[in-house]
């Protein structure tokens, strides 16, 4: 998903909440419609998250530093979640506390016109930035339906846009037949009934939102489709033979991390090691350009040895698989194939000569026994 997609989405939306918090808020001073308050304070809310997600896109821009090797692409995931608080407390809370108040002390709607006037207004330019973010969507959404596309984006944009837009728009539906019900019936108490559904409509969106942004937060593996090209590209049949196991992790919407552990063949010297995983890592920066850094491990897969490993389940000749192969929902199911050097005692210390690792540089930095682990523009 591209930065500047959603950003035009994201100004699009920030100029129509802008423009609708004051047309409400100006209604319900003239009708003083409770639902008029409640949708104010939700367009007022909603164009603070806009004001956050540019926040956030601006800060995940830094460079890296010592301090954060991988850089603060992850800056966007957390403003993302603060939108989902933002939208729960200031639009959801409110609009529940307003409905209720004005279901236990209902009061006439005055000057109808001003309501029904400023909700057509709003549902016109709602619909405009709902238009805006399904087209930026479109560009990147692909075969993926519109729930797919929510629960398995990375970049947390444009499904926050889409979801705050669509909430909207059936808000002010709410409001809009609210407020004609208690015109209808000259009984306020439906002003309330509506403002009431509208809160317990953002509340929902906002745990939707926090539900998704949470598991980007905790990091999340690559696509399917993704990972399957990483796979093909680590692979050239001469010197990397096999895929041992290997994991993936986004830094960001648009960086990911790629660790794996490769099988060689024993008789290669360790020049053509060497050269073998700088051609892989060439490879899979061409199928899979957002992984930009690459920790690949080489070593000798003895089948044998392996199987008789202290979990043969997970490697060939046992129940499991050899490779870590991500799951419908997008996550990695558990196995990996082990090395020669990973038959592992029952105690679960690797046996003399072996060199543990978990598919990237061991954690003081030094290369592991048998290969260099390289980065991304080092």
């Amino acid at each position: 998903m591209s930065a500047s997609g959603g950003t035009k989405a994201i100004v699009a939306a920030l100029a129509a909440n802008l423009a609708i918090a004051v047309a409400k808020f100006v209604a319900f001073l003239f009708s003083g419609s409770s639902s008029m308050l409640a949708e104010s304070v939700h367009s007022l809310a909603d164009s603070g998250n806009q004001g956050l997600l540019l926040l956030g896109g601006k800060k995940a821009k830094r460079e890296a530093t010592p301090q954060h090797p991988f850089g603060y692409g992850r800056e966007r995931y957390i403003y993302a979640f603060l939108v989902s608080i933002v939208l729960f407390s200031v639009g959801g809370m409110f609009a529940v506390y307003e409905g209720y108040e004005k279901i236990k002390h209902p009061h006439a709607i005055e000057a109808w016109y001003w309501p029904v006037g400023v909700l057509v207004f709003a549902i016109i330019a709602e619909g405009f930035s709902f238009r805006t973010a399904i087209a930026e969507s479109n560009q990147t959404r692909g075969k993926l339906t519109w729930t797919q596309f929510v629960r398995r984006a990375k970049a947390p944009e444009l499904p926050v846009v889409l979801l705050e837009d669509f909430g909207a728009l059936v808000g002010l539906v709410l409001a809009l037949g609210g407020v004609g019900l208690a015109l209808g019936t000259g009984n306020g108490v439906w002003d309330g009934i509506g403002t009431l559904c509208i809160g317990i409509l953002l509340i929902v969106i906002a745990i939707v939102l926090a539900a998704e942004t949470k598991s980007l937060l905790l990091g999340e593996a690559a696509g399917i489709e993704d990972v399957d090209k990483i796979r093909a590209s680590v692979v050239d049949g001469d010197t990397v033979t096999r895929i041992i196991h290997m994991r993936t992790l986004h830094l960001g919407p648009e960086e990911l991390l790629v660790a794996a552990k490769i099988a060689v063949r024993a008789e290669e010297t360790a020049a053509e090691v060497a050269e073998a995983i700088n051609a892989a890592e060439t490879r899979i920066r061409e199928a899979v350009p957002i992984a930009r850094v690459i920790y690949l491990e080489p070593d000798i897969y003895d089948e044998a040895a392996a199987a008789a490993g202290a979990n043969p389940g997970k490697v060939p000749g046992g129940t499991g698989s050899a490779d870590d192969t991500p799951t419908s929902d997008g996550t990695e199911s558990p196995g990996g194939g082990a090395s020669s050097g990973e038959a592992a005692s029952a105690d679960g210390t690797a046996p003399s000569g072996s060199t543990p690792s978990d598919g990237g540089a061991p954690s003081d930095g030094s290369a592991p026994s048998g290969g260099t682990p390289t980065e991304s523009g080092h």
